[in-house]
């Protein structure tokens, strides 16, 4: 699957390209939390058997990062199409039909994430009133919760954006896909295999 951002002038590709960014900044912060955690793991090693000085609180940095690499890049993964979908009917279909389908999920999607949000966001509110910390290093993990619900916010406002696209294809099918993830084919995806090679 593939769905890179592309302005085309409509208000769905520039709203497309707009979140696309915001979708890449999220997903670029989780790609440095597991570089930056990969050289706290190394120090932790070198510290604890060189030393023998681990790190304190180690295992909290670690719990606590979890969030960051687990959510953030969750909307950029959907923009990709990059999730697990099951496809085996929708591949049977065409035109409107498939597009209904689409639609279909994407809303399915949207309530599902709309009542994360609200119980993500709620888990968050009780761990910052109770002062919530980790055991070892007493970190508050407020913080980390708050990047749930953010990010299943962000991820919701590209269903959304899909579910503006789905409906415009599924009244035009005819129409240039703009903000959907398209299939790609195996000729494709070989060839951008190879250009991201060189």
């Amino acid at each position: 699957m593939s769905a890179v951002p592309r302005e085309d002038g409509s208000t769905l590709g520039v709203f497309d390209v707009r979140l696309g960014r915001v979708e890449t900044f999220f997903n670029l912060v989780a790609a440095a939390c597991i570089f930056v955690l990969m050289f706290l793991g190394m120090a932790q090693v070198l510290g604890r058997q060189l030393l023998d000085r681990p790190i304190n609180g180690y295992i909290d940095f670690v719990e606590l990062s979890m969030a960051t690499f687990a959510f953030l890049g969750i909307a950029y993964c959907q923009r990709l199409g990059g999730h697990v979908r099951m496809e085996m009917f929708l591949k049977m279909t065409s035109g409107r039909v498939h597009w209904a389908m689409e639609v279909f999920g994407t809303l399915i999607a949207l309530f599902v994430i709309a009542v994360l949000i609200w119980y993500g966001f709620d888990h968050f509110l009780r761990a910052y009133r109770l002062g919530d910390s980790t055991i070892d290093a007493e970190l508050p993990v407020w913080p980390s919760k708050l990047l749930v619900p953010v990010s299943f916010a962000l991820l919701w406002l590209r269903l959304l954006l899909q579910l503006a696209a789905d409906l415009r294809l599924m009244l035009n099918p005819g129409a240039a896909p703009v903000a959907v993830p398209r299939p790609m084919t195996a000729e494709e995806i070989a060839a951008q295999e190879i250009e991201s090679a060189n």
